[in-house]
């Protein structure tokens, strides 16, 4: 449904500038935004997609990926239709680039009552890039909020200023998902988007203010896996955000257009782990690697295993009641405990 959006401003000729993200897009009257969903209606800019999901799940909060959050939670997971990037091996093609607006309604108050329903301990806007529907995801949060459940995006951080001012009062935790390291002919050939800048800015204001920030890097083979580049986004990450900041590199698969390449050889994996090490990054993970020793939470200054995971789940958990490593007292970065009565949480679709 059609909502009135808070990020624009009016321009001459009936023509508004959206200001929701990095790429300000000039909107003539009757034409939506690169993302599909922002439209402007008369010289007013609307969401048309606020209410729409989409895509709905529980997942568990690791799968965003947030190791040091909240361990151990069930999150509702919401996507809408639309994105402001293209990226051509997109896992989420079929909602994020879809020109029309579709999914089933849910307002803010039904999204909150079936996350209470489903013993969630959070909300998640994740599978499309959530700064588009920004609006929705407010009033979502707004209420989830007063039922004691916390907010976070799985976002590109392709965000405006503008964004990041209106959202981090409301906003507990994100993952900022780079694809390439940041590379910018990457990101220009494969995503559509000009470069990193606006990516970095998001996450250090993002920490800044208050919220609590994990960096992924999505690597792609051949095309997006320069250890330079990487080396470069470790060294950022650790001199901006601090070395404890969690720092996850994702296996790729082939996708969508890009079906030409094979999924990231482990060894690439591993060697850049290192180099993240190398340059002083304390809690560098791998993903999509389920069973991978570097999967688990290691203690920095013993290197005892702190918290030990398979996936999505977590085996053991090795830290006392001020999360400090129970062999050497070293304090772990993690925001909350496990809970006592925490049980494996697998993906459960939505019938």
């Amino acid at each position: 449904m059609a909502h009135p959006a808070l990020l624009y401003e009016p321009l001459a000729g009936g023509k508004v500038r959206c200001t929701a993200c990095a790429r300000y897009c000039v909107i003539p009257s009757g034409s939506h935004g690169f993302c599909f969903v922002r439209k402007n209606e008369g010289g007013k800019l609307e969401l048309l997609s606020y209410g729409r999901a989409a895509a709905v799940q529980v997942d568990p909060v690791e799968k965003k990926p947030l190791s040091h959050y909240r361990p151990g939670s069930r999150v509702f997971s919401i996507g809408t239709v639309g994105c402001n990037w293209r990226c051509q091996y997109c896992q989420n093609a079929e909602i994020s680039q879809e020109q029309l607006v579709s999914g089933r309604d849910l307002s803010p108050e039904d999204a909150v009552r079936w996350a209470e329903r489903l013993d969630c301990q959070g909300i998640t806007f994740t599978y499309n890039e959530p700064t588009i529907f920004i609006e929705y995801a407010l009033d979502v949060i707004a209420l989830a909020k007063r039922r004691g459940l916390f907010a976070n995006f799985v976002t590109n951080g392709y965000m405006s200023p503008e964004a990041v001012e209106l959202l981090a009062p409301h906003l507990d935790a994100v993952s900022v998902d780079f694809k390439g390291s940041g590379e910018e002919g990457f990101m220009r050939k494969y995503i559509t988007a000009k470069g990193p800048a606006p990516i970095l800015e998001t996450m250090v204001e993002l920490q800044r203010r208050g919220v609590h920030v994990e960096v992924t890097n999505l690597i792609v083979p051949q095309v997006g896996d320069d250890p330079e580049t990487l080396r470069r986004l470790a060294r950022y990450v650790r001199e901006h955000l601090g070395p404890e900041t969690a720092f996850h590199l994702l296996r790729w698969h082939p996708d969508y257009k890009m079906l030409d390449l094979p999924e990231t050889p482990i060894a690439t994996l591993e060697r850049l782990h290192g180099i993240a090490k190398e340059e002083g990054l304390e809690y560098a993970y791998l993903g999509n690697v389920w069973g991978h020793r570097l999967e688990h939470t290691y203690c920095p200054k013993c290197g005892a295993v702190a918290v030990e995971r398979y996936g999505f789940m977590i085996r053991g958990w090795n830290l006392d009641a001020q999360n400090r490593c129970k062999a050497c007292r070293h304090p772990i970065p993690i925001v909350g405990r496990l809970p006592s009565d925490y049980v494996p949480t697998f993906v459960t679709p939505l019938a």
